[in-house]
């Protein structure tokens, strides 16, 4: 049982042709209200994750090793605040990327953004999340009609709130 009243019976991990790893589960839901009886509800759950994120913190790592011998697994472990063998998994795409949290830690110590990492990891920074809540039909709009855009147009909008004049 994963939590109570729901359980999992199927658990399969699957590999695809790009690298990435797909975590398939099904699970039985079950569900009582004070009107209704017990129902069983039949959910898929999907939790993607992509390996590239562990491939990514390795390669990293390993870059950053060859010139400084302190950026082994074992001590960027330790810096960040993780066990060596949680990091080794991470890397190895064996389980799902850190919490928000320490992916930032990892960021700084492997001196690249943040926010990079955190995509990588399929997060998005709760400081952003905050500020998407706050008028979600704008930032919904603003995202989806600059999806398309070409980055010198982004960057030129960012530019432009940057130095705007409110």
């Amino acid at each position: 049982m994963l939590l109570p009243g729901i359980e999992c019976f199927l658990n399969a991990s699957l590999s695809a042709p790009n690298g990435s790893k797909v975590q398939l589960r099904i699970a039985s839901i079950h569900h009582t209200t004070e009107k209704h009886a017990t129902q069983r509800i039949i959910s898929v759950y999907y939790i993607l994750y992509m390996t590239h994120f562990g491939q990514s913190v390795r390669e990293l790592r390993e870059r950053l090793r060859r010139d400084d011998p302190s950026f082994s697994v074992r001590q960027v472990a330790q810096r960040v605040g993780v066990q060596p063998a949680y990091l080794s998994k991470v890397e190895r795409g064996d389980v799902m990327p850190p919490s928000e949290a320490t992916t930032i830690r990892l960021a700084k110590e492997l001196g690249v953004d943040e926010d990079v990492l955190l995509a990588l990891a399929g997060k998005v920074s709760s400081d952003l999340q905050e500020i998407i809540r706050k008028r979600p039909r704008l930032f919904a709009d603003l995202i989806r009609e600059l999806k398309e855009a070409p980055d010198e147009a982004v960057l030129r909008v960012v530019r432009e709130v940057r130095e705007g004049d409110w």
